[in-house]
């Protein structure tokens, strides 16, 4: 299926506008997801030919260890199909408090010879409220096929003084819907977002929303959430220390690393275009940080590996670096709707 992807598909979506051949792989993908027994059988096709071995990890059981990142499906509309093509949990958004356009198009931008994109789409989405209702009408946590994670960020018209309550309004709005939520402070594309990851403003988020989190646990009908917070392939080892002190220091279930990056390696440094460069070429450097985190931590914490992910050798790497599970979207671009679960099926038979 790859091979058919890459020589009649592929060709005919990047004669597409990137942004347009995204929201048909959307709007193919809900309508699959309207038709659960197409879903069923795909789902059994996507995991043929060994045994499963499902994955433990901050109390949810996960078929395997592949998920589909967030900013693919940003307004909960596709991702009922996801495990019909293979994955192994899916992560919605990011979602803001409110509905917003995001940045004047274009704004995504592919890059084939590297396989990889340059994105500036500045949280497009519906707003947690809008998602909240579209959430209730589908599968809820007990009847998945596959566990959802929701990815929260800052509404661009929230200054950074007035982030907490809008990642708490979101968080009050979604937590229910949600197997696990992700704080998203490492866009790129949103001014000023990643100065949450400074270790003040860190604490006064995380401190803020973990709270909220623990009072969800203490009332009746009600559970604790696993909370993870997804953080910049842009910081140093320094830094990264410290966010890994402040998620310790309030209990956060895990992290993901990394979201896109700012940095242009060859060839990109005359490309010109703003936003987070993410695919092939981040796979070194997202790597070398879920290594690090996975050392400072003994382990303990648990790792979702985004980047760079193109082959079972790069999700592989990202295994053997400290992830316990790992996220792609931009292979699925180069690669196709069926590569999670080629994926799946290599880290399986590899013994993952």
């Amino acid at each position: 299926m790859g091979l058919i992807y890459e020589k009649c598909l592929r060709p005919a979506l990047f004669g597409l506008d990137a942004e347009h051949a995204h929201e048909l792989a959307v709007d193919s993908l809900a309508l699959l997801g309207r038709l659960p027994p197409v879903c069923r059988v795909l789902e059994a096709w996507a995991n043929r030919g060994g045994e499963a071995r499902p994955v433990e990890c901050f109390g949810l059981k996960f078929p395997n260890r592949v998920g589909l990142a967030a900013g693919f499906d940003k307004n909960a509309r596709a991702w009922p199909a996801a495990a019909a093509l293979g994955f192994g949990h899916v992560e919605i958004g990011t979602v803001t408090l409110l509905r917003q356009p995001g940045n004047d198009r274009p704004r995504l931008f592919r890059f084939p010879a590297q396989e990889a994109v340059i994105n500036r789409m500045g949280f497009n989405n519906d707003g947690a409220e809008t998602v909240s209702l579209r959430l209730a009408k589908q599968p809820g946590p007990a009847a998945r096929r596959i566990p959802l994670g929701v990815n929260l960020g800052k509404s661009k018209v929230a200054s950074l003084d007035q982030a907490v309550n809008d990642y708490l309004g979101s968080f009050a709005r979604l937590a229910d819907h949600a197997d696990y939520l992700v704080l998203n402070v490492s866009s790129p594309n949103t001014p000023d977002l990643r100065k949450l990851q400074d270790e003040d403003r860190l604490r006064e988020l995380l401190g803020a929303v973990s709270a909220a989190n623990e009072a969800r646990g203490a009332t009746p009908g009600k559970a604790r959430k696993p909370l993870l917070l997804k953080i910049a392939p842009d910081l140093n080892y320094r830094q990264i220390d410290t966010v890994l002190e402040v998620i310790a220091a309030f209990g956060l279930d895990g992290i993901i690393a990394t979201n896109t990056t700012l940095e242009r390696p060859e060839p990109f440094a005359a490309v010109g275009q703003a936003g987070g460069l993410s695919g092939a070429p981040l796979r070194r450097h997202s790597t070398q940080i879920v290594n690090f985190i996975a050392r400072a931590t003994g382990g303990r914490l648990p790792i979702i590996a985004v980047g760079g992910i193109t082959d079972p050798s790069s999700a592989a790497e990202k295994l053997d670096a400290g992830a316990t599970l790992v996220q792609l979207y931009t292979g699925l671009i180069y690669r196709g709707p069926f590569f999670a679960g080629e994926l799946a099926r290599s880290l399986r038979d590899r013994g993952r």
